[in-house]
């Protein structure tokens, strides 16, 4: 069966891309720059796309059965905001998978986008816009919120334990996320690849506060546990300071306010990995 993965080399991406090389699905990864990510080696068909711009996604789902995207602004932009890609990138993917009759399509978005507030969050709304345009498409459709994933969490923790204080929302500690290693996340996606019409809310096995997480990564790294509480206020005001607006850094702290005050629990718990253990290798080795 033939497959298109749209943002094949990020990292969801690159793990879903060895699961469908592993089971001998036809592939065509397409990004804007193709990786090297081993046990892919000759498995896949690589298409240089950007989805901002129709013109590079034409002929790309010809013959697919499915589609799975990842596409989505992760981080600060000058260029692209969260609607560029989030949303009209998807959305002229999804205009060309319905040119090429695909039947399945599948958008990995982001837990609570829907929620009230959400819409003064543009890397949440973006999302949430563009799964309504999905539902109302005759393709079968599958949307996976994910509550967020293991490497994020420590990739962002990292510099506050490197420099032994933690900064965290005042009256927030206690907000809860199971997140996700990406690897389970991959297996479960390609195992629903052909489900229709469902949305699913997707955790891993273990839940824990801000706080908690916190611990276990200074713990982790054998240092003291310091934490430093802002006034969620704070964070408002620093989204719109100008020079964070000119180096595109506004829809990153939003989100990340919103993260930081949203209990995000997904109720489809998948996978076995856990999370502890994933914070006692990454910070025990200093990676």
């Amino acid at each position: 069966m033939k497959v298109v993965l749209a943002g094949a080399f990020g990292n969801l991406g690159a793990e879903i891309l060895k699961i469908l090389c592993r089971e001998n699905y036809e592939v065509i990864a397409a990004d804007l720059k193709e990786g090297t990510i081993e046990g892919t080696e000759g498995k896949y068909t690589f298409v240089q796309i950007d989805a901002t711009n129709p013109e590079t996604l034409k002929g790309l789902c010809e013959g697919a059965q499915a589609v799975i995207t990842t596409m989505g602004l992760t981080g600060a932009s000058t260029r692209f905001t969260a609607y560029d890609i989030d949303y009209q990138g998807n959305m002229n993917l999804l205009e060309e998978a319905k040119r090429a009759k695909v039947k399945n399509f599948n958008y990995i978005s982001v837990i609570s986008c829907d929620e009230p507030g959400a819409e003064k969050v543009p890397m949440l709304h973006a999302k949430y816009l563009f799964e309504e345009e999905l539902k109302k498409q005759d393709m079968a459709y599958v949307i996976h919120r994910p509550t967020g994933y293991f490497y994020d969490i420590a990739k962002v923790f990292k510099p506050y334990v490197d420099n032994g204080e933690m900064q965290l929302l005042k009256g927030y500690g206690k907000v809860k996320a199971n997140v996700i290693d990406c690897p389970d996340f991959a297996e479960f996606i390609v195992q629903h690849l052909l489900d229709e019409n469902v949305t699913f809310n997707v955790g891993g096995k273990e839940t824990y506060t801000y706080e908690e997480m916190a611990q276990m990564c200074f713990d982790a790294a054998g240092k003291p546990l310091k934490i430093k509480w802002a006034p969620i206020w704070l964070f408002g005001i620093l989204a719109n300071l100008p020079k964070i607006k000119k180096a595109g850094k506004h829809d990153i702290i939003l989100f990340s306010k919103w993260t930081l005050s949203h209990n995000l629990v997904g109720d489809t718990c998948v996978g076995d990995k856990s999370f502890a253990e994933y914070l006692k290798k990454y910070f025990g080795k200093g990676e």
